[in-house]
């Protein structure tokens, strides 16, 4: 129906969504207020004037919160919606109930009210300015998630409030305030967590392709391959949720994490490995049945993914939320903060909210805007995501996991211009070696080369260019039959079709601006929240 839809038609209906979406968030933001308000009114002691400000920030933290399911899920769905492994309904419901699920069960009852410890605690005696940066930083952060949400970027909600607590800080106590290695940290990430993310990702992808799709029986090697696959991806992810998931409710080692994973990965594969192996030897040899195989993996996967992204960056919403509120009723100012039950449903609540009203956008962008996914591709994506952020907890490393993840996309994405270009270059070869000859030939050749073993393949690609070095001998072939000028020209269309320039760049963008820019919104909000205070 919508297909036939009239452009002014068309046009009507998604202004109506869009208002209808509005009018969802703009009551769950009331919603939230009145919750808390119902929550704190039976605090003794606790005047108008600080209900009404409690009342304030839980909305605005809700705001953060609903920012944060909007903009940052999409690391974990974009992939898995983009290779056709789940739909955008199915993904927006499995994230909202396992976002929510970490968020309450796994979430941190003791939070840190300071992220990544950017601002001197010691700096800021006086509770009451205390709550005026914190709550200016979660509005800040919270307006720029909005904007890059809009601007279908995919930011880093980390990043985000603390560029936003830095700024609010420097406004409130100065520059000496700000804990400068942190910021030096956070530069660092921009850099290592796209780059290790992106080489772990492309190495998967690469294993596979050599594994499985360039061998001459497919399937054969699907049966082989594939369990083995999602055995190292239960191993990483049976210890990435006990590192990263779990980590607010038990404590664990890296090193116990790391072996009960390998406990993991040794059930899944005794259970999968027949399943797995009849159902290969039943699938045509052909890519798009061997992708079916990744299929469910890749939703457990993205749902294990969502638990643990509730359990721990809802903290970048309730963080503040529960500073302000134990400044408030306690008249402390403290790095850390216990958190009451109504906070943390708030937080849950939001995140899944954002993301049911907002998120499919940037879902979207990161599984299809992109690059191309299927559904090996998705695996790699999600095994760069696990196995960058267990290597950088054990070396310390800064990485931002929206980097991580962002970077995998890149890395799945330039690997395959690689290879595409390096395959364009291969058939030209061929092509030379068998100038003058028929048509028919020349593409039954080129078929039995895309078909053949990587080994066969290099057989052949050596055959060819001797046979082309022989015809240029003999005056058959022109000296310059494959120019560096065609090999620009087919790198130039392959990187075109392949990942989309424009797309990287904006995201880049948004990634090297957030912390200044939610650091001057922030710096801004405290002023003004400071002068209509003190009035």
């Amino acid at each position: 129906m919508s297909a036939i839809l009239s452009p002014v038609t068309r046009s009507g209906r998604e202004q109506l969504e869009q208002s209808l979406r509005l009018a969802a968030a703009v009551a769950g933001l009331v919603a939230a207020g009145l919750y808390a308000a119902v929550s704190v009114k039976a605090v003794a002691g606790l005047s108008t004037q600080a209900l009404w400000f409690l009342i304030i920030a839980a909305a605005i933290g809700a705001y953060m919160a609903m920012n944060i399911g909007a903009n940052d899920v999409a690391n974990n769905m974009g992939p898995p919606v983009g290779s056709g492994a789940i739909g955008l309904g199915g993904a927006i419901v499995v994230a909202a109930l396992f976002e929510a699920l970490g968020a309450i069960v796994a979430g941190a009852d003791v939070v840190g009210t300071i992220k990544g410890g950017i601002i001197d605690m010691r700096s800021f005696a006086e509770p009451q300015r205390f709550t005026w940066l914190m709550l200016a930083a979660l509005l800040a952060g919270a307006l720029w998630l909005n904007l890059a949400t809009v601007l279908g970027a995919p930011v880093s909600t980390t990043h985000s409030i603390i560029g936003a607590v830095a700024g609010a800080g420097i406004a409130a106590g100065g520059w000496t305030v700000i804990n400068w290695g942190t910021i030096g940290a956070i530069v660092a990430s921009w850099v290592i967590s796209p780059l290790f993310g992106g080489a772990v990702a492309a190495a998967v992808l690469y294993f596979i392709k050599r594994s499985i799709t360039y061998q001459a029986d497919m399937a054969t090697a699907a049966g082989r391959r594939v369990p083995l696959l999602i055995a190292a991806m239960a191993w990483a992810f049976a210890t990435y949720m006990l590192l990263k998931g779990l980590n607010n409710v038990m404590k664990i080692g890296f090193w116990q994490a790391v072996l009960a994973g390998f406990v993991a990965a040794a059930l899944t594969y005794a259970v999968i490995r027949g399943p797995i192996a009849r159902r290969a030897a039943a699938l045509p040899g052909t890519k798009s049945a061997v992708n079916e195989l990744f299929t469910w993996p890749l939703v457990f996967a993205a749902a294990l993914l969502s638990f643990a992204h509730g359990a721990n960056d809802v903290a970048n919403a309730i963080g503040p939320l529960a500073a302000i509120y134990e400044a408030v009723l306690h008249g402390a100012v403290v790095a850390t903060a216990a958190t009451p039950l109504w906070i943390l449903v708030l937080g849950a609540l939001g995140l899944s909210l954002g993301l049911a009203l907002y998120g499919g956008k940037l879902i979207m962008t990161v599984g299809k805007e992109i690059t191309e996914l299927d559904r090996m591709r998705a695996y790699a994506i999600a095994m760069a995501a696990t196995l960058t952020v267990i290597v950088a907890s054990q070396l310390g490393m800064p990485v931002s996991t929206t980097h991580v993840s962002i970077g995998a996309v890149f890395g799945v994405g330039f690997l395959r211009e690689l290879l595409k270009v390096n395959y364009a270059k291969m058939e030209a070869v061929v092509r030379a070696a068998h100038q003058g000859e028929d048509r028919e030939a020349v593409e039954a050749y080129l078929n039995r080369f895309e078909a053949a073993p990587v080994d066969e393949k290099k057989r052949m690609l050596a055959e060819m260019k001797r046979r082309a070095k022989d015809l240029e001998r003999r005056g058959e072939l022109a000296p310059d039959w494959f120019s560096k000028k065609e090999r620009k020209a087919f790198k130039k269309a392959y990187k075109q079709e392949i990942v989309k320039r424009s797309v990287v760049l904006r995201i880049v963008a948004a990634w090297i601006v957030t912390v200044p820019a939610t650091a001057v919104l922030a710096a801004v909000l405290f002023r003004v929240v400071e002068l209509l205070l003190t009035r």
